[in-house]
């Protein structure tokens, strides 16, 4: 599950851990982009839930320096030994360009820079190398994980995919509907032992139809108009059904962006339906070989009617159907 959930704050999530352990989810991953950093909530849950795995989905390449999100990760890998996952990407120019007034200067590169610098750093040897993007002299962790975490890289196209093949631990996709998996890993290449394949799944388990395509539409509009995921499904092959939307966003005309996202998109990207429904849905992801599907939870009519037992209820149908 992605954390921490909306609507409910920081402090009172210890009751969702626990809910999430008693319905059998194995994983709680967060993510940065304008609401809680990526550490903070893993924190609370490696204290609150000691069987909880913890994965960041994805903490930006840019926007800590690499000494900074080397001591990060090494503090939560120190808290959670073993347990503890660091998927690290590029993010996109509003996030690094525009809100945290960092150059958004070759992201390729900048993320295999960090990817081969974190390596050597959490192993606890001193770094003392000037890569690509940048150079770091003699910086080595005063307190070194004895479990370094697995690095994980966030992919789209085929050169990042292919550097998550070659040198990460595992690969993160996003975004993409359960059919594009496997063009997706023929990318990645040959998988070594041990090898993990992460996907953020947005999941509004609902049987409003309407209320779920609104939303998925919302989001689509948001995400699917930024450079790189554009780039990413013209590359899965939705020239033709997102180019209207496209044009619109480009035109400036936000309304008919939404209104030119066809169904069969939005049903795809967006899954929902009863949380029975859902669950089967995320198992076509598995069976396509996503190792980790981690859902996405929406807002439902539903949730916001019944307020948290409707909530508890729900996490419990999506997971294993019953507590443990």
């Amino acid at each position: 599950m992605t954390v921490p959930l909306d609507g409910i704050p920081l402090a009172d999530h210890a009751a969702v851990y626990a809910a999430l352990d008693r319905a059998g989810y194995t994983d709680v991953w967060s993510s940065e982009v304008a609401g809680a950093d990526a550490f903070t909530p893993l924190a609370l849950a490696a204290a609150w839930q000691p069987r909880l795995r913890l994965g960041t989905a994805i903490t930006p390449v840019f926007t800590r320096g690499p000494g900074l999100l080397a001591m990060s990760a090494a503090a939560l890998a120190e808290a959670a030994p073993g347990r503890f996952a660091l998927g690290i990407g590029a993010s996109s120019p509003v996030v690094v360009r525009n809100w945290n007034a960092v150059p958004f200067d070759e992201p390729f590169r900048r993320t295999r820079d960090v990817l081969r610098f974190l390596r050597v750093a959490l192993s606890g040897a001193t770094v003392d190398e000037a890569y690509d993007t940048f150079a770091v002299r003699r910086f080595r962790l005063e307190r070194p994980p004895a479990v370094p975490p697995p690095l994980l890289l966030a992919a789209l196209r085929p050169g990042m995919l292919r550097l998550a093949g070659a040198e990460a631990d595992g690969v993160i996709l996003n975004w993409l509907a359960a059919g594009d998996v496997p063009r997706a890993l023929a990318e990645v290449g040959e998988r070594r032992p041990g090898f993990e394949v992460v996907a953020r799944i947005f999941v509004c388990p609902t049987t409003d139809a309407s209320h779920a395509r609104a939303l998925g539409r919302r989001l689509i509009t948001s995400y699917l108009t930024v450079p790189a995921y554009a780039e990413f499904h013209r590359w899965l092959g939705r020239e033709e059904a997102l180019g209207p939307m496209w044009r619109a966003w480009a035109a400036g005309d936000r309304r008919g962006a939404g209104a030119a996202v066809p169904d069969e998109v939005v049903d795809a990207l967006v899954l929902h339906g009863s949380p029975e429904h859902c669950r089967e849905q995320v198992r076509r992801y598995a069976d396509a070989g996503i190792d980790v599907p981690v859902l996405a939870l929406l807002p439902t009519p539903e949730v916001a009617a019944g307020g948290t037992a409707a909530l508890a209820d729900l996490i419990t149908r999506l997971g294993r159907g019953e507590p443990r």
